[in-house]
């Protein structure tokens, strides 16, 4: 791999710590390694927003963390408030989950409740992440719903997964999130996310969004990876 390519890559990369165990010590070198890499964004828990925005005040790296996660059975006013806290605390993208398991079972009020309410939160300040659990929604026409459904409610990006469900992204799953995000009539970004920790896997990814959307669409505005391994992969290759 070219090192252009890699640059590219690692460019890309949400650098994600979402351990049970986390602790400010791990967050410390979490953002001190996407610093130096120039990583997209760190992924962090709510506690340490505040944490990683103050240490990558200037870095030009980006501060996400995640909400009504990862089971996406929260109420809508607690995913509002929790999305609230984390812009005022610095959060610069939010990645909230749909409520997929109320989606499958048509229960659609729900799922808008909860997008209506993130959206307005971040309305203006920070970038919206809808994250699908699509290794949970299985039938691809219900990923497909589920993209447009995120899509008409304000999604800055669809992203594939928790990570915390057996089944994390799948090339099929992007695959039918990329078509919806080429059918939308406004700019939409896509975030595999959850057991992508190789070069190959990576670059199998990237490859079905510049087959669909054309070799200059991804950027960090357009496409993420959420991940904990890629870079040291990237690094080492």
């Amino acid at each position: 791999m070219t090192t252009e390519r890699s640059q590219q890559l690692i460019g890309l990369i949400d650098l994600t710590n979402l351990d049970d165990d986390g602790d400010q010590a791990a967050i410390d070198a979490l953002c001190a390694m996407a610093a130096e890499h120039h990583t997209a964004a760190v992924c962090v828990w709510p506690d340490f927003v505040a944490q990683a925005s103050a240490a990558l005040a200037g870095t030009g790296v980006r501060v996400a963390t995640v909400v009504n996660f990862p089971t996406g059975d929260e109420r809508a006013f607690a995913t509002a408030n929790l999305a609230t806290r984390c812009v005022d605390n610095g959060a610069d993208e939010i990645d909230v989950v749909l409520p997929y398991r109320a989606f499958m079972a048509g229960e659609f009020h729900r799922c808008d409740d909860v997008l209506r309410s993130a959206r307005m939160a971040t309305a203006g300040t920070a970038h919206l992440k809808v994250i699908l659990e699509t290794g949970e929604l299985i039938d691809p026409h219900v990923i497909a719903a589920a993209s447009g459904f995120a899509i008409d409610h304000g999604a800055d990006f669809i992203k594939t997964s928790t990570g915390k469900s057996p089944t994390s992204a799948t090339p099929a799953a992007v695959a039918i999130m990329l078509d919806a995000i080429a059918a939308s009539d406004r700019t939409v970004g896509i975030k595999p996310s959850g057991g992508i920790r190789t070069v190959a896997d990576a670059e199998r990814y990237l490859g079905l969004a510049e087959e669909r959307l054309g070799v200059g669409w991804p950027t960090p505005e357009t496409f993420r990876f959420g991940a904990s391994g890629l870079l040291s992969a990237l690094l080492d290759d």
